[in-house]
């Protein structure tokens, strides 16, 4: 038998005994969820900026920068709701690079769930603590969902996970913002289905149970680019693609229909300077269209303390060992300029 069971995990119970979030800060949490909740149904205006590393792989950097964004809110809440990524999963379809906190809590070592896991609920509830700012997420593998569900304010499905029938009814159960993207092969229709399935009700099985949901009116579009078959990153973040997203969605009986979009990945060609020329398309896009202002709720984009990426092992305080990210100085002029004009 090739499929070992090696090791019994904790329950999601006994982590959350070993972590629990105070009361104090699950307010503050359900507070950020109904600020949320409230720009995703139309009910405010203000901006999304869901902000930070590509992985969050080493706590102290993580917390410096997100205490640094706090800074900053302190500035531009009245316009801007800053949310930061803590990603604690990373996709690695071909088995190779770091696959995350949750899976590697030590980047240069093998992976270790048991601990992997406490470390995620150590690092999130940490930056509540220190900042008051609760975070997003991508639920890369939904059997982890009952180990951060106290903590998390947003949650991403990624563009490998959105066609999957777990990951949509998974979804439906979820009760904060959660973001669809497009597919890598750029099919929104795959997308558009995903929200829609996130959106019912649901009978499933999960972790051994038979468990029902109520649907989940909060799950969305996140446009981040897509990959042609030939290999070539084709952008889906111009004016153009937002009037078809917009069409799409009037053709669909979706509710709050809502879109964020990634300035990263194949929409920028990983080329992470290009995500300040991105945001700034987006906004002018707004600008032009009302129907469109009222349907982008915001912007997702990677950034970190120190500019571009690094190998594992380099070393180097606060630099990206996944994708590259902008660094704190052109993050910190972009937000401004995000709240001035968004």
């Amino acid at each position: 038998m090739s499929f070992k069971y090696d090791k019994l995990l904790p329950t999601p119970q006994e982590i959350l005994e070993a972590y629990p979030l105070p009361a104090s800060l699950a307010k503050i949490k359900a507070e950020r969820d109904a600020e949320i909740r409230a720009v995703i149904e139309g009910k405010s205006d203000k901006f999304l900026v869901i902000i930070g590393p590509c992985s969050a792989d080493n706590e102290d950097a993580v917390c410096d920068y997100i205490n640094r964004l706090a800074g900053i809110n302190d500035k531009v809440k009245d316009r801007l709701i800053l949310i930061p990524r803590i990603y604690t999963n990373k996709p690695r379809t071909n088995g190779d690079g770091y696959k995350g906190l949750a899976s590697q809590p030590n980047p240069a070592k093998a992976e270790d769930f048991a601990a992997g896991l406490l470390a995620v609920r150590h690092m999130h509830t940490r930056c509540i603590r220190e900042t008051g700012l609760s975070a997003a997420d991508e639920m890369l593998y939904p059997e982890n969902w009952p180990y951060v569900e106290d903590l998390l304010s947003y949650v991403a499905i990624g563009a490998r996970s959105v066609e999957d029938q777990h990951h949509r009814l998974v979804s439906s159960g979820f009760d904060v913002a959660t973001g669809m993207k497009n597919p890598t092969s750029g099919d929104m229709t795959v997308m558009l289905n995903s929200i829609y399935a996130a959106q019912q009700r649901h009978t499933f099985t999960f972790r051994g149970y038979e468990v029902s949901t109520d649907g989940n009116p909060l799950s969305h579009a996140i446009l981040r680019g897509s990959t042609s078959k030939n290999g070539r990153n084709l952008p889906n973040y111009h004016y153009e693609d937002l009037v078809n997203l917009l069409n799409m969605y009037g053709e669909r009986d979706l509710k709050n229909p809502a879109c964020i979009v990634d300035t990263n990945h194949s929409n920028s060609s990983k080329q992470f300077k290009q995500q300040i020329r991105i945001a700034k398309e987006v906004l002018h896009s707004r600008k032009l269209d009302g129907d469109i202002r009222r349907m982008v709720k915001g912007l997702m984009i990677e950034s970190y303390i120190e500019e571009g990426c690094q190998k594992i092992g380099e070393g180097v305080y606060g630099r990206s060992i996944t994708d590259p990210c902008l660094g704190w100085k052109d993050s910190e002029e972009l937000i401004y300029h995000i709240a001035e004009t968004a």
